[in-house]
């Protein structure tokens, strides 16, 4: 059998060899006639040698191998072959399917739930101010949860600063915010939002809007009475305009007290290390089952950005206080009718624990129940009587005063166990428990 030199340089005579249809007797086309250089076999399958014209030596050889000539079709050209198999379908990458982790699912799951109970909330005094070329920052700029099938959205008081000073006492009822309502098509939609009522103490508001019930998507609201350290929480909010966003992390610490943007103490906050950024207050603070548990209201920074500590108003807190808000307008909060003294002024009288009290209003719930204020005698300055429990509950200070009372309505009875201080020389103290009514 002949058996050219460059066979790999030739389509034709490859193809003739791997089919073993080469037979010796029969006549060879002239790229198959006799060793040439590389070249020149290229030359003479493209083009012919001169001698032999190119496409009836090809047909030549076919017939010679007993090929009908429509074989020409199959023998194409290794070229025009690997041209036709690079389609984008072969070159494309396979797709690996997301398959995400249990938490991650449970995470997914409980943001698709709950993002349309969150809202955008813009006072309506102020205008936008740029943050970047790329995003605007508004200016009293937050985050609202709608409550109720009503139109009830809770925010935080210092969301609506601006137009509250503007309105003064006659803001009820009046426009104070646009509010900005995800639909389920991904569309937003802005409604006007008037101020149902407003607590400056707790640092919360309540605005409502008049917007159809199928875009008004009630949180389930949780309790803040069980939660633990390093339980974890999803914030749901919109930092510098950005809705809907979400960030996590965990529980980092319980029963702060918050300083509120309007100067405020707020007791009992969640500290949390999910990234809480200007445009977050007024929103959710979920548990990992997607119930609120609080309401993102401060950071502690040094420069005003998210550093790993965050803190909300616990929802219990909010419970209390946002169904007087839709009720009055207001916040009628029971109270002993006492001045609790400063920790330095406790300290000079060698008070080391408990509430003292420095003033006792006249007629008030705990003058009626005879308990008695700091006052001057005989001897100097006589101590008032030190608040240690109000109805089982340790009080240790001012703000534990404030916190126990806080669950309690107007004109309910609780007992109080005071530390009194004796008159004259003998001095000393005794312990007793009163029952007071509290007042408001």
């Amino acid at each position: 059998d002949f058996r050219p030199t460059y066979i790999m340089h030739c389509p034709l005579q490859l193809s003739v060899r791997s089919a073993g249809l080469w037979r010796g007797t029969h006549q060879r086309p002239s790229c198959f006639r006799g060793p040439r250089t590389q070249s020149k076999l290229v030359s003479s399958c493209m083009k012919g040698d001169g001698r032999d014209d190119p496409v009836s030596s090809r047909r030549e050889a076919l017939l010679g191998l007993g090929l009908a000539p429509a074989s020409l079709l199959s023998l194409s050209w290794a070229s025009e072959s690997t041209a036709e198999q690079l389609t984008v379908e072969a070159v494309t990458p396979a797709v690996v399917p997301f398959r995400p982790t249990p938490r991650e699912a449970q995470v997914i799951d409980i943001v698709e739930r709950t993002t349309y109970g969150v809202v955008n909330i813009f006072d309506v005094t102020l205008q936008g101010r740029p943050a970047a070329p790329e995003a605007e920052v508004p200016e009293g700029n937050g985050t609202g949860i709608v409550l109720d099938a009503s139109g009830n959205i809770v925010t935080n008081y210092h969301v609506l600063t601006s137009v509250l000073k503007g309105l003064g006492p006659n803001a009820l009822g009046k426009r104070v915010a646009r509010v900005t309502l995800l639909k389920p098509d991904g569309v937003k939609q802005t409604f006007d939002g008037v101020l149902v009522g407003a607590d400056r103490a707790r640092d919360l508001a309540v605005v409502r809007v008049n917007a159809p019930p199928e875009l008004l998507r009630p949180l389930p609201l949780g309790s803040s009475q069980q939660l633990r350290v390093g339980q974890q929480v999803l914030a749901l909010g919109n930092p510098y305009g950005f809705d809907h966003t979400l960030t996590t992390g965990v529980i980092s610490g319980l029963n702060r007290e918050i300083r509120s943007q309007v100067g405020t103490l707020i007791p009992g906050g969640i500290q949390t290390d999910a990234a809480i950024n200007p445009g977050n207050s007024g929103g959710p603070l979920l548990d990992s089952s997607g119930n609120v548990i609080g309401v993102s209201t401060a950071i502690f920074t040094n420069t005003g950005t998210s550093v790993g500590i965050g803190f909300a108003i616990p929802i219990d807190v909010v419970k209390r206080v946002v169904p007087q808000l839709i009720q009055s307008g207001k916040v009628t909060r029971a109270s002993l009718n006492v001045q609790v003294a400063s920790d330095d002024v406790a300290k000079r009288l060698s008070i080391t624990r408990g509430a003292l009290l420095q003033a006792v209003t006249p007629g008030g719930a705990a003058a009626a129940a005879g308990l008695l204020p700091t006052r001057r005698g005989l001897t100097g300055i006589i101590a008032g009587d030190v608040v240690l429990v109000v109805n089982g509950r340790p009080v240790n200070g001012g703000l534990d005063l404030l916190n126990a009372l806080e669950q309690y309505q107007v004109g309910d009875k609780v007992d109080v166990e005071v530390m009194r201080s004796g008159e004259g020389s003998s001095g000393g103290t005794s312990t007793l428990t009163v029952q007071v009514t509290l007042g408001e």
